[in-house]
């Protein structure tokens, strides 16, 4: 987010007219180019070169700062680091409809998914500082992936310039329904009761849900094995066939079950409750006072972009998260619009960091 704004510089106004005395002479009172032999003509071309350098300094400086008014002049790629049709996918394909049809060009989605997300992650962290490539990231790749992995292909602090945080959600402590369970009291005494036989589903090692259930047997005192899977659908589905005993879903993942009575919500991870689940409890009032942990998206832009890129991309972002259809639409993806400033985000994702790595050291995660 440094500046990188060009300005007129002094030799538009002045120089030229000191390059032009060249072919002068002050002691003889007339032009050069009137007696034109060897040594005129030399000073006469010699003006000319330096009259012309000047002109174009003059033209660039002048429209340096013209193309930055006329941000964007083409299409922005926006890269999403998961495949298509999930939810990061789904929501950043949501606002950037209506922020294409605002900021007068269009927004092309790049699904660039694999490795941990880190694959679409780092290629913007390298692309050109321009505005023209943008990153729709996510607490994982940003947030949790620092934590986890010993070594990194980029910095998520140091490589982006933040633009806003679009969406956040909680996750939701679940339990088949038939779980002999109503409460997170209960389910908490149950667990002990098992003697270490309970069992729980992630999306894998050093994902967010496998560090939030590491945080909470350690804030419970139960101990739970831990069963990792190739994505939410595949732990939900063991969990409504009782292969485990619990999941900590994110609403779209679980709330179709919860409504249908097949599972069962106790709790929520944010501190505050959710608006799409505003009957249950979050874990924190349920005995739990510090716990607060949340998932979210945002964009970014390659470090060093441009302040003026930057405030352009934010006002857009932001408009769109406030157009009533378009956050009807994430509502239904059990999403909650956030829109803060680019300051706001950084420093959530400074201390967003801290948090999850200090889960992920106190439970001994890593990933190679």
């Amino acid at each position: 987010m440094r500046s990188r704004t060009g300005t007129k510089g002094e030799l538009g106004q002045s120089t030229p007219d000191r390059g032009l005395e060249r072919p002068w002479s002050a002691s003889r009172g007339q032009a050069a180019v009137a007696h034109p032999g060897r040594r005129g003509s030399a000073r006469f071309a010699g003006a000319l070169r330096l009259w012309s350098g000047l002109n174009v300094l003059l033209v660039v400086s002048c429209a340096s700062p013209a193309s930055a008014q006329q941000y964007p002049s083409h299409a922005i790629r926006l890269i999403v680091p998961y495949a298509p049709g999930g939810g990061a996918d789904s929501v950043a394909r949501i606002v950037t409809k209506q922020v294409s049809g605002t900021i007068g060009q269009p927004i092309v989605i790049e699904n660039k998914g694999g490795a941990g997300s880190i694959i679409g992650t780092d290629i913007v962290a390298k692309a050109e500082a321009d505005g023209y490539t943008l990153l729709f990231g996510q607490s994982g790749p940003i947030s949790i992936n620092p934590a986890v992995y010993k070594s990194l292909r980029y910095d998520p602090v140091k490589d982006f310039a933040p633009i806003t945080m679009t969406t956040s959600y909680p996750y939701i402590l679940t339990v088949n329904a038939k779980l002999p369970v109503k409460t997170l009291q209960d389910f908490i005494a149950y667990a002990k009761n098992q003697q270490g036989a309970m069992n729980y589903g992630s999306t894998g090692i050093g994902s967010a849900n496998h560090l939030v259930s590491e945080l909470f047997d350690r804030r419970a005192g139960v101990t739970m094995t831990h069963i990792p899977y190739r994505g939410t659908a595949l732990a939900v589905a063991d969990l409504l066939s009782g292969q485990v005993g619990m999941v900590f879903g994110d609403p779209i993942s679980v709330l179709a079950h919860m409504d249908a009575g097949t599972l069962r919500g106790l709790g929520v991870t944010s501190r505050q409750r959710s608006p799409v689940a505003p009957d249950l409890p979050t874990i924190a009032e349920s005995g739990f006072p510090d716990f607060d942990a949340i998932a979210w998206h945002g964009v970014f832009a390659p470090a060093r972009t441009p302040p003026a890129i930057i405030k352009r991309l934010h006002a857009e972002f932001v408009k769109a998260l406030a157009d009533p259809a378009t956050k009807s639409l994430l509502v239904k993806q059990a999403m909650q619009t956030v829109g803060n400033t680019p300051e706001e985000f950084a420093a959530f994702i400074r201390q967003d960091i801290e948090f999850w790595k200090g889960i992920a050291t106190q439970a001994n995660i890593s990933v190679n």
